[in-house]
């Protein structure tokens, strides 16, 4: 077996890492926005796998939350929404192509990095603690905190902070524990918590089949359409994929991969993402992209190889393959403070790597993108870390 491929009980359970930010955003867009779950489910099963086969180390993939969450809070049409993913092709693949992202990469100051990967660990840890406690946007939508159980309180505390604090403590155990791994242990008793006392909506339909994505199963966006995506989602989502998908997370890819990481380029990153988005768009899938956060959680919960991508890759193919529109059915079994639970671990994970930030202005730059991104979002935290990074290296400033 390849050193690049491992099919261990650690590499499932870092496999599992990237669901708390996947499978959210994913059924919120197939209920809000009618995305089809089969191209969603088939659209990244497939990035996971072809992206450890070229990658050949563990290898995050994520929504495109910018767009995902503004498509969840308006209830934008599901053209739009494959609109965008055109436009996310298009502008990844010049900026990749052309070695434009090198030229980017190079006048990024390492603390305007280092801003990023805490930011976005904040931001998962914050999304984490809301999934648990029932406020996140999902969560306000359906008026419950856990949508698919039939418990929703054990005396006058709320099921999802029982069921979170008790897995979380369960994770501070397991977390390296090579036996029993604890991302494995948690989506575990998660599900077996969905089947004991869930709702089982639709589990009357559940047929085993055989069911492939359609080709451009909205139609074809018109130029409105067009126009739309590419000034509401699309402008403002791509600095942050350049910040935290590209730049960030081939950072610490090389961090965690000194040895195996170098195909883990910014150009490569780039083409990559943008060749799944024109898949999204033929398929109807979703915006998707490789996050730091993902990579943070996959590594802190075992994955070290591409071994990792081809199982949880696999077991996306499967389930849309064989249970279709479904799929949902077999996806609601987890409840959400168990996506909370695995954000949690990912968020602190990511947030951790400013310890080797140790000069004044390097974490005042950390802290000033922090407070950017919490006051606005993490796209105008990026950009204005590396003007203030910038101005900061004149000697005569002091902080």
């Amino acid at each position: 077996m390849s050193k690049h491929f491992q099919f261990t009980r650690m590499e499932l359970a870092g496999s599992l890492g990237d669901l708390g930010t996947i499978l959210p955003l994913a059924v919120g867009m197939i209920m809000i926005n009618n995305l089809n779950p089969v191209g969603i489910f088939i659209g990244v099963g497939l990035f996971y796998i072809l992206s450890g086969l070229y990658f050949k180390v563990t290898c995050p993939v994520e929504p495109m939350k910018v767009i995902s969450a503004y498509a969840i809070a308006t209830g934008i049409s599901a053209v739009q929404i494959q609109a965008s993913c055109l436009w996310v092709f298009v502008m990844l693949i010049i900026i990749g192509a052309t070695g434009l992202i090198n030229v980017i990469g190079r006048h990024i100051p390492k603390s305007v990095i280092r801003g990023v990967q805490l930011s976005t660990g904040i931001l998962l840890l914050s999304q984490g603690v809301r999934l648990m406690v029932g406020t996140s946007s999902f969560q306000v939508m359906q008026e419950m905190a856990e949508p698919h159980l039939l418990i929703q309180h054990i005396g006058f505390l709320p099921i999802g902070i029982v069921i979170g604090s008790i897995l979380g403590l369960l994770t501070l155990f397991l977390l390296d524990n090579k036996r029993l791994p604890a991302a494995v242990v948690v989506v575990g008793v998660g599900m077996i918590v969905g089947v004991l006392f869930g709702t089982h909506e639709g589990w009357d339909q559940v047929k085993i089949g055989f069911n492939l994505p359609h080709l451009l199963p909205y139609g074809i966006p018109t130029v409105n359409d067009f126009s739309f995506a590419l000034l509401i989602l699309v402008l403002p989502q791509v600095p942050m994929t350049l910040g935290n998908a590209v730049i960030a997370n081939a950072d610490l890819s090389h961090q965690y991969f000194p040895q195996d990481g170098n195909r883990v380029s910014y150009k490569a990153l780039c083409i990559s993402m943008a060749l799944a988005n024109l898949g999204s768009f033929f398929i109807g899938g979703m915006p998707m992209c490789h996050g730091a956060g993902g990579l943070a959680s996959r590594y802190r919960f075992g994955a070290r190889t591409a071994g990792s991508n081809m199982i949880i890759g696999g077991i996306f193919l499967v389930i849309a393959l064989c249970f279709g529109a479904q799929v949902l059915s077999i996806v609601n079994l987890v409840p959400m403070s168990v996506l909370g639970v695995l954000l949690i671990f990912a968020g602190a994970q990511l947030a951790l790597t400013i310890l080797d930030m140790q000069k004044r202005k390097e974490l005042f730059v950390v802290v000033l993108i922090v407070g950017i991104t919490l006051a606005s979002n993490l796209a105008a935290g990026f950009l204005i870390g590396i003007v203030v990074a910038r101005i900061l290296r004149w000697e005569k400033l002091s902080v």
